[in-house]
């Protein structure tokens, strides 16, 4: 695997209530480039997080319908990541 596309895999991690309860259970979630597949996410959670990953789950976010001074537009799709990691080991999305 190319690891400049490793290194730019992750965008950013999703924060927000439901996703601070699913750290519970050993989950998190990243917004994550549209062409990257579950093994490159996979190497880069563990790569630059020092986690082993268990399990990779994507999914593609629609984007919403907006109308802005009468004209209609769309903002884009986007890719989410749903990741489980090994039980005992945690992920400080605030510090990535």
């Amino acid at each position: 695997m190319n690891q400049e596309k490793v290194l730019k895999t992750l965008l950013m991690p999703i924060v927000s209530e439901k996703m601070t309860m699913l750290s519970a259970n050993n989950q998190y979630a990243f917004k994550v480039r549209m062409d990257s597949s579950k093994r490159e996410i996979k190497a880069a959670v563990e790569i630059l997080l020092g986690v082993n990953v268990e399990n990779v789950t994507t999914l593609i976010v629609k984007g919403k319908k907006k109308i802005f001074k009468g004209r209609t537009g769309s903002r884009p799709n986007w890719k989410k990541a749903m990741v489980k990691v090994s039980a005992g080991q945690i992920i400080d999305v605030n510090r990535t």
